[in-house]
């Protein structure tokens, strides 16, 4: 869980979500309430949200596939069922007997195939096995090659992040420069806010780079 953050003070909505279901800040989808607010509260908001997209860098992370089994790896796939899209964790127990398996045990039978089916279309390269109400994923040895392909794809998730932090960054100023220029703030209130847009960006951009750093030394890890 990430720390309580200096700035933060409220939640604001967002509306996007990633694949694995959890809300994602889109710039082009994401504008600021037309009344004025003074600079603190808009760099409020900017962490606010600049934490949320480290946090879903880490939940992204979290899906990709390590040596060793974990929850973690299929707790967010989502299904098709009861006519709606659930995460296997709404749908399931999910435990590690064993440091490569993984398994889960659906609370109602009839979701057993749907699960498997959604396991079977991700990207985690498994074939799930159904044993009666239970589906059991035994994962096979990570080669090189594979490994090389996972870290190139959690960059890819660390890159996403760095680039939405920078759009939070660039929203911010905008904002910042539009209640100077009616009035709301004074140049120097923009000065010293634009610089503390920068130093948050820095910080949660020096997150995420620590979380890829952890998350390649986990999947070469042999």
């Amino acid at each position: 869980m990430a720390r309580a953050s200096p700035h933060r003070r409220k939640l604001n909505g967002l509306r996007t979500v990633d694949r694995a279901g959890y809300p994602l800040y889109r710039p082009q989808q994401f504008c600021y309430s037309p009344h004025t607010m003074p600079a603190d509260d808009i760099l409020l908001e900017a962490e606010e949200k600049m934490m949320k997209t480290e946090q879903i860098v880490q939940h992204e992370f979290a899906g990709v596939r390590t040596g060793k089994a974990s929850p973690a790896l299929v707790e967010n796939i989502q299904v098709e069922v009861y006519g709606a899209h659930m995460r296997i964790r709404e749908l399931a127990g999910i435990t590690t007997p064993e440091p490569r398996m993984i398994l889960i045990q659906p609370w109602d039978i009839s979701t057993v195939h749907p699960i498997e089916k959604a396991i079977q279309k991700s990207n985690l390269g498994v074939n799930p096995a159904i044993d009666k109400k239970l589906i059991r994923i035994v994962l096979p040895e990570l080669s090189q090659e594979r490994r090389i392909e996972f870290t190139k794809i959690v960059r890819k998730m660390a890159e996403d992040g760095r680039v939405a932090i920078r759009h939070v960054r660039r929203d911010a100023i905008e904002h910042l420069k539009k209640e100077a220029k009616e009035g709301t703030i004074t140049e120097d209130d923009l000065t010293h806010a634009e610089k503390e847009a920068q130093k948050l960006t820095d910080q949660y951009i020096a997150k995420i780079d620590a979380h890829l750093t952890h998350k390649e030394k986990e999947i070469m890890t042999v």
